[in-house]
């Protein structure tokens, strides 16, 4: 299923195509939500402020969400923050960053395993029709980028383990020490920059609130990936409605449909009224 947000938002010039990573190409870390929420709670409820669980737990995800797309590091200073706020001493960011990695590498260290030994293969975390885009944007001699809030190294052997990384001749840009110093939004500039691309010639795939906005805000197309992890089969609702609210141009669950959707963003001959 294709829903068409923007009626005509098509990129003929179109020249090079950026990828957000978990949950627009891979599957390997689906459910960090429920990781990384709980965690947070669990740090808020300790300080004892008379909060209710469900209290804590709409605040974390508001933030989670709102932050979903940049790099880790931002959800653990905006719990720093939370934790001072309330009277506590707060943790280093870092610290808190450490602690959700060991919880979250305890609920995916099997997925990887598996890749790595060959047990499974890349399709089973991948969201369903990824390979065929791909394959199709090298076709049309896009240029691609893979970028993540994702450690760097992780999500390049993520990439490399799905099989993927092969396909981003941009190269894979994941979350740094240093973390003020990478984003999207500078990898947007450095392609502008370059004169790689307009912003009006640049095409974005996401899951989330970030990268959407950072693509529409240099004028170029958007397409929402609202998967509803992990069988990615149906529009996830929630997501839908913020990377609506961001801009997206289109909405679709997974890439299962993805020929249409590029005689769409292309205004092909054979592209028909949806």
């Amino acid at each position: 299923m294709i829903e068409i947000i923007r009626s005509g938002a098509t990129l003929e010039r179109a020249r090079v195509a950026l990828f957000d990573f978990d949950g627009t190409i891979s599957l390997i870390r689906a459910g960090w939500v429920e990781v990384m929420v709980p965690m947070m709670v669990e740090t808020l409820l300790e300080l004892k402020t008379g909060e209710s669980e469900a209290e804590l737990r709409a605040i974390v995800e508001e933030f989670v969400a709102r932050l979903t797309g940049k790099q880790t590091m931002y959800q653990m200073v905006a719990l720093a923050e939370e934790v001072e706020k309330r009277g506590g001493t707060a943790l280093e960011p870092l610290a808190y960053k450490k602690r959700y990695l060991e919880l979250l590498w305890r609920r995916i260290e099997h997925r990887v395993e598996e890749l790595r030994r060959g047990d499974a293969a890349p399709e089973k975390y991948l969201v369903p029709g990824a390979r065929g885009l791909l394959e199709a944007l090298r076709e049309r001699g896009f240029r691609m980028y893979l970028a993540s809030g994702t450690d760097h190294d992780y999500m390049a052997e993520e990439a490399r383990l799905l099989d993927v990384k092969r396909y981003f001749d941009g190269g894979v840009h994941g979350a740094l020490d240093d973390y003020k110093s990478f984003s999207k939004a500078i990898l947007i500039q450095r392609i502008i920059h370059s004169a790689e691309a307009q912003g009006n010639e640049l095409l974005g795939f996401g899951d989330g609130y970030v990268e959407i906005e950072n693509v529409k805000q240099v004028g170029g197309v958007a397409v929402g990936v609202a998967t509803a992890e992990p069988e990615c089969r149906v529009v996830d609702e929630w997501k839908r409605k913020r990377l609506i609210g961001v801009g997206a141009d289109y909405i679709i669950p997974n890439f299962v449909e993805h020929e249409r959707l590029l005689e769409l963003l292309f205004d092909d001959a054979r592209a028909t009224t949806a």
